[in-house]
């Protein structure tokens, strides 16, 4: 890779990463993928700011954007030029020694969310568990208030967390002390709150729940109950995270502080990177009670330094807002009998229909847009951040035509 950002591109644009057609890909993968995903038929090979191609070479706008995790957008030269000379000088530091790159991004994070320190780890469900494991040794107690339609992980204590049932049966017995309250239910919540909480566990915009933004007073609520009853609150922007929703953090739009703050996806450029960030009220964590082999790597943390540099420096959350707000505007003046709601925060947007969603996504990739699903009826939009506003006319052309 040459040093030049015109180099880095021309890099992500010409490399074909696979010699093999889409027949060759799927029943390679078919035969040693482990099954647990659904997989749609196509087979991406590389990709550039909001646009992927496929192995046919049929090209694609992206608003899956890794499912959150590409907010930089694909082959960002800035990002890929820091892992490649990161590389070359150090990928694995246990933190068990200082390193010099974990020692600048920990300054960083900590500076973005006006919180004291930070536990670096490699996934957003982790990044739940030691929210959780946290909540628990620092106040004593055992029980976590989380929401209906929330999700927060697979892992055991993030899965407890997570309300889907088709997520958790298949594992239950899952942790105890997890309870659900209806989301945006302030009295629910006061209810479910007392001096037995260890935390409340929120998103700030439920992303698989169907792209649904609390409201100002049930989360500004949340935090003065937790204050009330001695709880900490626990805020999961695992998606909404790093300029999504039009600033660096969701709570931000709410002047919210949360005592404990929940982080990945596109936190590294979409390397895989996980944080949680730590708040005043939790006091002392004693060593050795948590811990990741890979967590803080220099590798990751290189990643994440360029990331953040680039989302400040392109104002990307600014970028998201006023696209974000056009596109949302425009999504609503299509008139679709099949559409209940366009609603959401920046460029995480959501479509609610009155039918199930997946053939409707299935036919945006025919006419060359990816996207989500969020619950069975809403078709979700996750596009990069450094997607244009021609790009944006061009989704809400194809949707129409799609639900038209």
């Amino acid at each position: 890779m040459g040093n030049s950002k015109e180099a880095a591109l021309d890099v992500g644009i010409s490399a074909t990463p696979t010699s093999l057609d889409f027949a060759g890909i799927v029943e390679l993968e078919g035969k040693r993928t482990s099954g647990v995903y659904t997989k749609r038929p196509m087979a991406i090979v590389r990709g550039r700011e909001a646009r992927v191609w496929d192995v046919e070479g049929k090209e694609y706008i992206d608003c899956v954007g890794g499912q959150g995790a590409a907010n930089l957008g694909h082959a960002n030269p800035v990002v890929a030029q820091a892992i490649a000379e990161q590389a070359q000088v150090l990928i694995s530091c246990p933190e068990m020694f200082y390193n010099d790159r974990r020692a600048a991004l920990e300054e960083k994070l900590t500076a973005l969310a006006e919180m004291p320190r930070v536990f670096l780890c490699n996934s957003g469900t982790e990044a739940v568990e030691a929210a959780l494991k946290f909540a628990r040794l620092a106040t004593g107690r055992t029980e976590i208030v989380a929401a209906m339609r929330g999700f927060h992980g697979r892992t055991f204590g993030a899965l407890s967390a997570t309300w889907e049932k088709k997520y958790r049966e298949p594992f239950e017995p899952l942790v105890p002390g997890f309870s659900h309250i209806p989301y945006n239910d302030i009295q629910a919540l006061q209810s479910a709150v007392s001096g037995q909480t260890a935390a409340v566990i929120l998103e700030v915009v439920q992303g698989e729940g169907g792209v649904t933004p609390g409201t100002v007073e049930f989360l500004r609520r949340a935090e003065e109950v937790c204050r009330e009853n001695g709880a900490l609150l626990i805020l999961d922007e695992v998606q909404t995270g790093f300029g999504r929703t039009g600033k660096m953090f969701a709570f931000q739009h709410y002047g919210l502080q949360p005592d404990l703050l929940c982080l990945a996806k596109s936190i590294a450029g979409g390397l895989p990177m996980g944080a949680t960030l730590i708040g005043e009220r939790l006091g002392e964590i004693p060593p050795q009670v948590h811990g990741s082999t890979f967590g803080g790597n220099p590798l990751a943390c290189a990643a994440s330094l360029a990331a953040l540099d680039y989302l400040q420096t392109q104002d990307l959350p600014a970028k998201a807002a006023e696209l974000g707000e056009e596109f949302i505007q425009n999504l609503r003046q299509i008139q679709s009998p099949l559409v209940r709601e366009v609603r959401g925060l920046g460029l995480m947007v959501g479509i609610e229909l009155k039918q199930k969603v997946t053939p409707y996504l299935q036919a945006l990739m025919v006419q060359g847009v990816l996207a989500l699903p969020a619950g069975l009826t809403v078709m979700r939009f996750l596009p990069p951040l450094v997607i244009s506003r021609e790009e944006l006319h061009q989704v809400v052309k194809v949707v129409r035509v799609v639900l038209g």
